[in-house]
């Protein structure tokens, strides 16, 4: 058969012509069309996080009551960034609590991250495939993952601040 000798049947022709330019707009019942129109892509979801990314660094937080991350965190995260020759413009901070996603895929997909830091959110929490300590700089889908304790946990426990200071410098190769 030809394909321009295939007949469709009117409800399926109503279905793709359903917003004309001209008269009134055809009422169908609903379709695999409208699912599929219903579904929002990645890039057009409402994304919001702090800071420029143009080192390509992602630093996940997760706090109930702000939008990015409260001051006392901001500020003990923007000195420890600064320690590793980085600044607000070359990362990007989010709040996993404000984000249209929870899954790491999408948030490769959205940030192309080289390096991910995690605070306070476990690998498995995030949808990773593999679990891995604290500390640890694990690779895996092209990125560089660095779990640690939320930011208020490091700045209040030295110990915990010096292996983290160890890990962002093999990370950052200062």
């Amino acid at each position: 058969m030809d394909l321009n000798q295939i007949q469709l049947p009117a409800g399926t022709i109503a279905d793709l012509y359903k917003n004309v330019l001209v008269g009134q707009p055809v009422t169908t019942t609903p379709s695999l069309i409208d699912d599929i129109a219903d579904e929002e892509p990645v890039q057009q979801k409402n994304w919001k996080w702090l800071g420029e990314n143009k080192r390509q660094v992602l630093v996940l937080v997760h706090y109930e009551n702000a939008v990015h991350l409260p001051d006392q965190p901001l500020q003990f995260l923007t000195a420890m960034l600064g320690a590793c020759k980085l600044n607000l413009g070359d990362i990007a901070i989010v709040n996993r609590q404000h984000q249209p996603a929870q899954n790491y895929k999408e948030y490769i997909e959205k940030f192309e991250p080289r390096i991910a830091l995690l605070f306070g959110i476990e690998p498995a929490d995030f949808g990773l495939p593999m679990n891995f300590p604290s500390f640890q700089i694990q690779a895996f889908a092209g990125c560089s993952f660095l779990q640690g304790p939320t930011l208020d946990e490091l700045e209040n426990d030295k110990v915990l601040k010096s292996k983290m200071w160890v890990s962002l410098r093999r990370l950052f190769n200062i």
